[in-house]
C-alpha cells in the first residue's frame, strides 16, 4: 500500500481558546473520498481550516505522506468563496488558478467554464451572477486541478446551491480525480453516496 497523502494524528479542532473536539485521527490513501460529518459547531469548517493551514494546530500533528518534513499545498474550496465581483467570470477563476501555479490558456478556461454551464457568461461581471453561479466559478476550477498539482482537496459544502444534474457531475469528478491518485475531504448536508470512508466529529467533542 502507498503512503497516506495525509495523516491527522491527535489534532484538537479549537476555535481561538476554546477546544471544541480532541484526538482526532485519520488517514487518507490515494482514491479516498472523506465524507466530515457531525453535529452543527462540531468545528468541521474550523478542521478544514487548519488543514489548509489558515488556522493554527495546537494539538496533534498534521502530516503529509507520514512524513514532517514534507509540505503540501491542498486545495482548499470554502464558504467564502474568493470571487471578487468587480471581476469578470474569466478574471475570476483566472485568479483561483494562478493560485496554485496554473497558467491556463483561454481554451482552458473556457473549457471549465463550459463544464460547469457557465458558458456565455465569460466576460460578464460576477457581480450579476446568482449564488448558484458565482459557486460554479470556484469549482470549475475543479476540472483543471490535477493530482499532479495537489493530491487532494478540501472542500466545504460544495453541493451548496448547486442542482441535482452539477451536484451529480461533481460527484463524477471527484470520483475520476481520486481514481488517478488523489483524496478528497470534504463536508456535505447532503449524502455523498461516492463517499468510501466517513470522520464524525461528534465522537470527538470535547
Amino acid at each position: 500500500m502507498s503512503k497516506p497523502i495525509v495523516v491527522l494524528e491527535d489534532v484538537t479542532v479549537q476555535r481561538g481558546d476554546m477546544p471544541l473536539c480532541e484526538a482526532v485521527n485519520l488517514s487518507l490513501q490515494p482514491g479516498q473520498i472523506c465524507h466530515l460529518i457531525g453535529a452543527n459547531g462540531a468545528g468541521k469548517t474550523t478542521l478544514l481550516m487548519q488543514i489548509a493551514g489558515l488556522l493554527p494546530v495546537i494539538e496533534g500533528s498534521i502530516r503529509y505522506y507520514d512524513d514532517p518534513a514534507v509540505t503540501l499545498q491542498p486545495l482548499y474550496v470554502s464558504h467564502q468563496l474568493g470571487i471578487h465581483p468587480s471581476l469578470t467570470v474569466r478574471q475570476n477563476l483566472t485568479f483561483l488558478l494562478n493560485l496554485y501555479g496554473l497558467s491556463p490558456t483561454a481554451s482552458e478556461i473556457d473549457a471549465a467554464l463550459d463544464w460547469v454551464g457557465l458558458q456565455g457568461f465569460e466576460s460578464l461581471s460576477s457581480s450579476h451572477l446568482s449564488a448558484g453561479q458565482t459557486r460554479r466559478i470556484a469549482l470549475a476550477r475543479l476540472y483543471l486541478m490535477q493530482p499532479d498539482i495537489t493530491p487532494f482537496w478540501l472542500l466545504d459544502e460544495p453541493f451548496t446551491a448547486l442542482d441535482v444534474d452539477m451536484v451529480a457531475l461533481l460527484s463524477d469528478r471527484f470520483c475520476e480525480f481520486t481514481s488517478q491518485g488523489g483524496a478528497i475531504l470534504m463536508t456535505s448536508h447532503q449524502p455523498v453516496e461516492v463517499a468510501n470512508t466517513v470522520l464524525d466529529l461528534s465522537e470527538h467533542l470535547v
